[in-house]
């Protein structure tokens, strides 16, 4: 999945900055700015129910109402948990033919810290499975509603709540704008480090939330996560059960079990850079684990893979089913290739640092194949306490994730483009906050 094949321009990529600039506000004639904040469901809508019942067909059924569970706690886990929803919302609305690579589910939980392959610690988008080229503002959007479904959640008023959301989307048309004027190379190396992000924050309920997130980050290394979630058993390194989260596999099946994970393993490797095969080479598996992952995700396949080297020092790996993206229906079509594929090459293309054991395969299973992608486990990984924000601290992290989502899509999209669509001025900032809370409103 090269940037070539996942950015659409409406002029030549090799034109100037000026003439694609242009071009995005000649946009605004077919798709005005103001058409960002109308919605009204259509007569012809499906049924959400409906359409997440579709989902069902390929997933664990023992682990559904868990799922369901999730999404019923409140308006805010429904949203988490319904991307095909709103992708089936958005499919048939008028958009923009300015197309970067997606998050396809950049809602605000979808962005949160981990540690870089150089140790420092990042804050950028960490959730890729319905990753996919498709309209920019699709993921701007997602994330303006998530703002102010989130909002209101925490008690925010809507026009609170309106308030937050426009400055995420303010945020990402500043940031969209400085990076269009930015030489090509220094788009791509730009990276949010999180020690910047703290230094940088003056709400006091954010700064709180992101300090405590910094603390977890710190305590989610693979030593800490193989003292916590492993123990010694029958003179074996075993995980250790948390049922439904967790389910070791069975011991009368487990050694059959390992084997086809290190099958897997092997066909996963071949995906990874020769440094990374490298290290991957001095660890062997040791025991597997079903695990339960997500709001959406739950029911897809996923396992908790222990590896250990010949010193038992743990590698701690996830490997986690990948399917078919909830915007493949309503952008031409699936990727070619492997799921896991695009996932992984999604995730390189937008994400500032990647894991250096982000890998894909597939497998035969039950009959079918299916795909698969892996990475570290809990590499660093933490998330901003959404509920502890006040309103105000709800739009410093929203100005955040906005400004992490535009870096995003000027690594894979035209940064000109999307800025002279989106232009200087507020008009796309008040259309996605009236959009916004119309649809916060028939989530709830």
């Amino acid at each position: 999945m090269s940037t070539e094949s996942t950015t659409i321009l409406p002029v030549s990529a090799a034109a100037s900055r000026a003439e694609r600039r242009e071009a995005g506000q000649a946009v605004r004639e077919q798709v005005p700015r103001s058409s960002l904040g109308e919605w009204s469901p259509p007569a012809s809508r499906r049924d959400p129910v409906e359409i997440l019942g579709e989902q069902d067909a390929d997933r664990v059924p023992e682990l559904l109402p868990i799922r369901y569970g999730r999404m019923a706690q409140s308006p805010w886990t429904f949203l988490r948990g319904a991307a095909a929803v709103m992708a089936a919302d958005l499919g048939p609305r008028p958009h923009t033919p300015l197309v970067a690579q997606l998050s396809g589910d950049a809602h605000l939980a979808n962005f949160g810290l981990f540690s870089a392959p150089d140790r420092r610690l990042l804050f950028d988008l960490n959730d890729f499975d319905e990753t996919h080229p498709g309209p920019f503002e699709w993921d701007l959007t997602r994330l303006a509603v998530s703002i102010a479904v989130a909002s209101i959640e925490n008690g925010a008023r809507p026009s609170e709540a309106g308030v937050a959301v426009r400055q995420t989307v303010s945020a990402y048309r500043r940031v969209i704008a400085g990076l269009a004027d930015a030489p090509r190379m220094d788009v791509w190396y730009f990276r949010v480090e999180f020690e910047d992000v703290i230094s940088g924050l003056r709400n006091k309920s954010m700064r709180r939330a992101a300090k405590s997130a910094r603390a977890q980050a710190r305590r989610r290394t693979q030593l800490r996560s193989f003292d916590k979630l492993t123990e010694e058993r029958d003179g074996r390194r075993r995980i250790v059960a948390d049922p439904p989260l967790i389910v070791p596999i069975p011991d009368d099946i487990a050694d059959a079990e390992i084997e086809l994970i290190r099958s897997l393993l092997t066909d996963y490797r071949t995906s990874l850079p020769a440094a990374s095969r490298h290290v991957l080479d001095g660890f062997r598996t040791v025991d597997v684990a079903r695990k339960v992952v997500g709001v959406g995700s739950v029911g897809t396949r996923a396992l908790l893979v222990l590896m250990v080297d010949g010193d038992g020092h743990p590698l701690l790996l996830q490997v986690k089913e990948a399917g078919t993206s909830v915007l493949a229906d309503h952008v031409g079509g699936a990727s070619a290739g492997p799921a896991g594929r695009r996932v992984v090459e999604g995730q390189q293309l937008i994400q500032g640092s990647s894991d250096i054991f982000l890998g894909y395969t597939t497998v035969e299973r039950d009959g079918r194949s299916v795909d698969f992608y892996a990475r570290q486990l809990r590499d660093g990984k933490a998330s901003i306490a959404i509920e502890q924000l006040d309103g105000p601290g709800m739009g410093a992290y929203g100005a955040l994730c906005g400004a992490v989502l535009a870096r995003a899509h000027a690594r894979s999209g035209d940064a000109s483009a999307i800025a002279g669509y989106l232009g200087d001025g507020d008009r796309a900032d008040r259309a996605l906050a009236e959009f916004a809370l119309a649809y916060a409103a028939q989530n709830r």
